[in-house]
């Protein structure tokens, strides 16, 4: 067993999200949205973070990461979770982070997630993003979509990620599951094989860059149902940062395509329960409305927010309602809700003498 993994067993055993092993700090643990160190461990210098890291490498991965100073993997402990690792050089020499990824995956039902969200496995095709900032938890959401489609539907499911993150074990569907730089050479080409495997449903952990938005939007016109993420905070942004990703003179393609496919646009974030035990996740839900297709054609976002308010009756929410609607119930702080929400003033009277 290598040395590390006790710090991986104290990371599942503390309900942390992930451990930082840094050159020059002892070992920490992010617990609910906080760090703190780990007891028992000293300070960490380069030669013993790499010494911690190098066992759990493969000779390839260790040798990319001596040489590019990058490196993304996953690492599986048997009976305890998978982690997807990063490891990087810095200032003080090796640094590595771990997220964990449960060896559960949990039920749209276990994480509480709107009905709205829960219908998207419902969806035959389309393209479906999922955004956020980085730990929203938006990997574990999709998850929890795939988990539905892969427990009530007949489908082939193709993930694409880097790395392969929840693995799913088949029931009613097919689950592919492949990953960028060992089955495939990038999301892109993985994106446009799909097509030729049979897919019905796509997963891209990351749309990253131009060709990969566009084989997404390609996809799903093509009647694919795909899932991909952003790191966006919201519907209206995920709109533009999808055309801003195209030259110019490309966009009013890109605008007639993007209004055909879109099915809807999930905006997430991830906040501090209000007794600070947990977490609970806040969704800002975009659904494909007969005047969408319209509003993304002219590049007319700013009224994204009347399609989401006129839209309640079919599950559609704003983010700024989700936050107060949380508030209310008690779930979280009101002083959590006014630091992420767009209009702050409406959210003052909740933070009295602040």
């Amino acid at each position: 067993m290598a040395e590390i993994d006790e710090l991986l067993k104290t990371l599942k055993e503390l309900g942390g999200s992930d451990l930082h092993l840094v050159s020059g700090l002892e070992p920490r643990i992010r617990v609910n949205g906080q760090l703190a160190a780990i007891e028992g461990w000293e300070v960490l210098d380069h030669e013993r973070v790499c010494g911690l890291l190098e066992p759990i490498a493969e000779s390839h991965n260790w040798n990319e990461f001596s040489d590019c100073h990058d490196l993304d993997f996953a690492y599986g402990l048997k009976g305890v979770a998978r982690f997807r690792a990063n490891f990087f050089m810095q200032q003080n020499g090796a640094t590595a982070v771990f997220r964990i990824i449960p060896e559960k995956i949990h039920s749209v039902d276990d994480l509480n997630l709107p009905e709205a969200i829960s219908k998207l496995a419902d969806l035959r095709s389309g393209l479906v993003v999922v955004t956020g900032p980085t730990g929203s938890g938006k990997s574990t959401t999709l998850a929890a979509i795939i988990h539905k489609i892969n427990t009530e539907k007949s489908r082939h499911i193709v993930t694409i990620e880097d790395p392969v993150e929840f693995v799913h074990q088949n029931q009613e569907s097919i689950l592919s599951h492949r990953e960028v730089g060992i089955h495939s050479k990038g999301f892109a080409p993985a994106l446009r094989a799909a097509a030729r495997q049979d897919a019905d449903v796509v997963l891209v952990g990351e749309m990253r860059d131009r060709e990969t938005i566009a084989m997404a939007i390609t996809a799903a016109e093509m009647g694919m149902l795909v899932f991909g993420t952003l790191h966006t905070n919201s519907a209206a942004k995920t709109i533009d940062r999808i055309i801003d990703a195209f030259p110019a003179s490309e966009q009013p393609q890109v605008r007639i395509s993007l209004s055909e496919s879109v099915s809807a646009i999930v905006a997430q974030l991830l906040l501090p329960t209000a007794d600070g035990k947990g977490r609970v996740a806040v969704n800002e839900i975009l659904l494909r409305t007969q005047g969408l297709p319209n509003v993304i054609r002219e590049g007319n976002t700013p009224m994204i927010g009347s399609i989401i308010q006129s839209g309640k009756s079919e599950g559609m929410q704003g983010m700024d309602d989700a936050l107060f609607a949380l508030v209310q119930d008690g779930k979280i702080a009101p002083r959590d809700a006014y630091m992420k929400a767009a209009d702050k003033a409406r959210f003052e009277s909740l933070v009295p003498g602040e």
